[in-house]
């Protein structure tokens, strides 16, 4: 094993370890910059095809292409003036109509006009000074008319008027985006103080892509400058930062290429888990390299020979970066239990990004360390028989010794302070839906609000019903026409489309779709409808983006009940091996536990009374807990096996504070450069990832600065060496006076 570790820091095989890197990123180098044309960021597509939602969505998509009509998303154009359309307006609205018809969007859903109709639309549009469409001999348009709305619809109140259309779904994302544009164009030049807003499906879709298309190019440059500086601060020299930077940036790109190849076999990839993964590789690598370098600086006084410092620094920190990176892959690999194919999505790139991060450091990274040598520290060159931070003195050591005075006192007071913090819990909500999901100013969340104001809010994004029994289908007219408390109005029988056995159609909300009420409703009328007796059990499917959003929070549920105490039991047995212990794992967990919901309260409480945030995305709870506790578990690790090593030779209570002492600098380094990355997705105007990267920011800072260097260090000096049982450290007598 120490041969394997040490191989790319010798003579040879640093020289081996560039060459194999290259090779290997002219082969993913490629695919990497190709990872966001396999990215979807439709949530139909983040659950399993046996949910009731997608199955609706299925045998409807079925169903339009059976009637030759294109899977299509609504989409709204919604005007207002607060004190009232004047006569000016709505002429302007009017035209607006005419001009989409005349110059339709490039994805617009079609319908085939007949040859009068068309003429006299051609005729409409010449006489507006509009395009015309061209036509065949036989006086036919060329191709078909968009389905646009002939007329606007205008509010009961008179401040507001409609117009509907549907664009076609395409493979592109950015059809629809393009699409979506060219409306806000088209409708942008009207009267002064008029509102246009484009919302509905479309509206909410090409908002979404604008925002998931520049994640990956926002967080590459944000992270990569943060990391810039923190490692030119860490190790104050000009030079020095490239090497680690350099040897990050492979892994990164490394790591997108092989998710590439992964989503275009079938794992389902979005946005967000793109932008984690990026964020994910860059702070562990990072993380892998201060502690690989921090060895390697040390062993470099202690050995005149450049090779043989690097050979030692990656026989002693090499374990514990193997470990600390294991634990991390294998946590995020039990999200491939997960119901939700984001969650999965996530979980198998996250864990690629891990693994690509910590082969980088222990083979890139050692070869350029040699390959640079003493000489890239500069100015601060660490040179054979200097002096430098040791167990034996420094900042560290002195906290550990005023831990060690009175530890029972320090943990239980710490531990108060951490419950103090898990109390922000009780303002945790998970109220963040995808109407409400943007942090900025978003055309389409206005568009919505102005909607509900004059409008049934339904419009937007209308209840899919799947009928899966012809007999049935007037019952079910019936039932959801007589619930005037639920829906405003069912489509007609004569615009209801069959695939065979299956019969579609929609019906409108009164509600906001994306409100989380609208989620509930959907849930009871599943029971409702189940329990008519006109009806019965799975006769009737619903679908839409209120019943897809419901059946995913449901998802969500299932996977943080099923997913967490298997991460547990994972970080536990880990530790277990890794340690020889069964009492320092429990208390090791225990303490990272505790730190996870300190940092979610301290984050809900955050979110309601600073950031003024609607509320929390289901999946926070599981994504923060398995970042936390595994990234939690790495300085376990990187702390706990120096100690043990050092407590081999000076017992439990002395190697605990010379573990401290020696390791305190790097894994606060480590802390500090994770909690920036992660802070990094605070940049993006989505709220669930500036939640996500708040609270898991403020929780590294909190496991580094206060769980890791005070509550551990004293629960270990007040248990003593039984936190070793039943390995035979637990056994041996303890030094009664210090060795230094």
């Amino acid at each position: 094993m120490n041969k394997i570790l040490s191989f790319p820091g010798t003579r040879i095989g640093r020289w081996v370890v560039i060459v194999a890197w290259i090779v290997f990123m002219g082969a993913l180098g490629p695919a990497s910059g190709k990872l966001e044309k396999v990215t979807k960021n439709e949530q139909s597509s983040w659950l399993p095809t046996s949910v009731e939602s997608v199955k609706a969505l299925n045998i409807m998509n079925a169903a339009q292409k059976a009637a030759k009509r294109d899977e299509n998303l609504p989409t709204l154009v919604v005007f207002q003036r607060p004190s009232g359309l004047t006569a000016d307006d709505k002429a302007a609205i009017s035209k607006d109509a005419l001009k989409l018809q005349c110059d339709p969007p490039k994805t617009v859903a079609n319908r085939q006009l007949p040859s009068q109709v068309a003429i006299g639309l051609s005729q409409k549009c010449a006489a507006a000074g509009l395009p015309v469409q061209p036509m065949t001999r036989d006086m036919r348009p060329l191709r078909p008319v968009p389905e646009v709305q002939p007329q606007p619809a205008f509010s009961k109140d008179g401040k507001a008027a409609l117009i509907s259309l549907s664009l076609a779904v395409t493979d592109e994302g950015n059809d629809i985006l393009d699409s979506v544009d060219h409306i806000r164009n088209t409708v942008s030049g009207g009267p002064a103080g008029l509102e246009a807003k484009v919302t509905g499906g479309g509206g909410f879709s090409a908002d979404a892509i604008k925002v998931f298309g520049g994640i990956d190019g926002v967080l590459l440059f944000a992270t990569l400058g943060l990391v810039f500086v923190l490692l030119i601060i860490i190790y104050r020299s000009p030079i020095f930062w490239a090497i680690p930077l350099f040897t990050v940036v492979f892994a990164e790109a490394a790591t997108r290429g092989a998710a590439y190849f992964l989503a275009k076999n079938g794992l389902t990839l979005n946005g967000q888990s793109t932008g984690i993964m990026s964020v994910l590789v860059f702070g562990a690598g990072t993380d892998y390299a201060l502690l690989i370098v921090s060895r390697y600086r040390e062993e470099l006084r202690r050995n005149e020979s450049k090779f043989d410092a690097i050979r030692v620094a990656l026989t002693k920190a090499g374990p514990a970066v193997v470990a600390s990176a294991g634990t991390v892959i294998l946590a995020l690999l039990c999200l491939n239990f997960a119901e939700v194919n984001g969650t999965k999505g996530l979980g198998s790139s996250g864990a690629i990004g891990v693994a690509m991060a910590m082969i980088a450091m222990l083979t890139l990274l050692p070869a350029l360390l040699v390959t640079f040598g003493r000489r890239a520290f500069w100015p601060f060159v660490p040179h054979f028989g200097d002096e430098g931070t040791d167990e034996t003195h420094g900042a560290w050591r002195k906290l550990g010794e005023r831990v060690m005075r009175k530890p029972r006192t320090v943990w239980i007071g710490t531990l108060a302070g951490l419950l103090v913090l898990c109390a922000g819990m009780t303002q945790f909500s998970t109220n963040l839906t995808q109407g409400n999901q943007f942090s900025g100013e978003v055309e389409s969340v206005q568009g919505q609000k102005i909607l509900s104001e004059s409008f049934a809010a339904g419009y937007s994004a209308p209840v899919n019903v799947v009928v899966t029994d012809p007999a049935k289908v007037p019952a079910v007219r019936a039932a959801l026409t007589a619930n005037t408390k639920l829906f405003t109005s069912v489509q007609p029988a004569a615009q209801q489309l069959m695939d065979g056995k299956n019969t579609v159609f929609d019906a409108t909300l009164i509600r906001d779709p994306y409100d989380t009420k609208s989620f509930s409703d959907i849930a009871d009328l599943r029971t409702q409808l189940a329990a008519n007796p006109q009806i019965g059990k799975g006769a009737v499917l619903l679908g839409g983006s209120s019943a897809i959003e419901y059946d995913l929070r449901e998802a969500n549920v299932r996977d943080n009940w099923l997913i967490m105490p298997l991460v547990l039991l994972v970080v536990f047995v880990i530790l277990a091996l890794l340690l020889q212990a069964l009492v320092l794992p429990l208390l090791l967990i225990g303490t990272v536990i505790v730190s996870f919901f300190a940092a979610l309260g301290a984050g809900a409480m955050a979110f309601k009374w600073i950031f003024d945030f609607p509320g929390s995305d289901p999946s926070l709870l599981l994504l923060s807990f398995i970042f936390l506790v595994a990234l939690g578990v790495d300085y376990n690790i990187f702390l706990m096996a120096r100690t043990r090593e050092e407590t081999h030779t000076h017992g439990t209570r002395m190697g605990m504070l010379r573990g401290l002492a020696v390791t305190g600098s790097v894994i606060t380094s480590a802390g500090i450069v994770l909690a920036g990355t992660f802070a990094v997705l605070g940049v993006l105007p989505l709220v669930f990832l500036t939640e996500l990267g708040f609270v898991i920011a403020f929780g590294v800072l909190l496991d580094t600065l206060i769980v890791r260097s005070i509550l551990v260090p004293a629960l270990v000096f007040d248990v003593g060496k039984k936190i070793w049982w039943p390995s035979a450290l637990a056994k041996r007598d303890e030094p009664t006076v210090a060795d230094d």
